[in-house]
């Protein structure tokens, strides 16, 4: 079944993004880090805003190229084994006596990753409700910031320790490699004091991962409350 694409009256913004490093996490496997074979819609949509993000617009990313080939490594980390929910981090600003013992709560896991990655994303940018500006205003700003190689914060492929280098598109092709890359994570959702995981049905055509405006929750996902 060929899906057919949606109409953008403007072209899509580019950007390339390379690295050392990268792992973009696999959300269903909890224990230990397990990158997907390529780039997620949400890690390159979380590049784009480290670039340039205003309140006014959100990124719309349409497809992303794969170019270089996919290479893995493992190492083992230290990592907390718990996380600081809300009412832990309220508890220990209003008593001073509270401690977090690193040392006690550190735990060694493995992260099996990707090695010299390189990415050319293609992204669209839509307008929120309380938008000031025309898109193009928006878009000019982004492209300014990429020829200046400029950012409001570090950019990183899928984990911070994991940065990203950026710039304008170049003629490189990507890689030939077609295959199925089964369920991806699409975006992740904040409402209701929780946060739902949105998937799409992943396929890497000629090195091309063609994302859909939308993902969909799977039957049976769980959502995941905040405390």
């Amino acid at each position: 079944m060929v899906r057919s694409r949606p109409y953008y009256p403007e072209a899509p913004l580019v950007v390339e993004v390379s690295g050392e490093y990268a792992c973009f996490t696999r959300p269903e496997l909890k224990a230990e880090r397990f990158s997907y074979e390529v780039m997620t819609p949400s890690a390159a949509r979380g590049v784009l805003e480290a670039i340039f993000w205003r309140p006014e617009f959100e990124y719309l990313v349409v497809k992303i190229e794969v170019l270089k080939p996919i290479r893995w490594f493992s190492i083992r980390r230290n990592e907390a084994k718990s996380m600081a929910s809300d009412d832990w981090v309220r508890r220990m600003m209003a008593d001073p006596a509270v401690r977090y013992d690193i040392e006690n709560d550190r735990d060694q896991r493995n992260t099996v990753a990707l090695r010299d990655v390189a990415y050319r994303i293609h992204a669209q940018v839509r307008l929120r409700s309380q938008a000031t500006g025309n898109e193009i205003k928006y878009r000019e700003q982004f492209r300014r910031r990429v020829d200046k190689g400029a950012c409001f914060s570090q950019p990183f492929l899928g984990t911070r320790e994991f940065s990203a280098r950026f710039g304008k598109a170049t003629s490189l092709k990507p890689i030939s490699e077609t295959r199925d890359l089964g369920p991806m994570l699409h975006s992740i959702h904040y409402e209701d004091g929780g946060e739902s995981y949105h998937w799409f049905h992943a396929e890497l055509r000629s090195g091309v991962l063609e994302v859909p405006p939308e993902g969909v929750m799977l039957t049976g996902a769980t959502t995941k409350v905040r405390s």
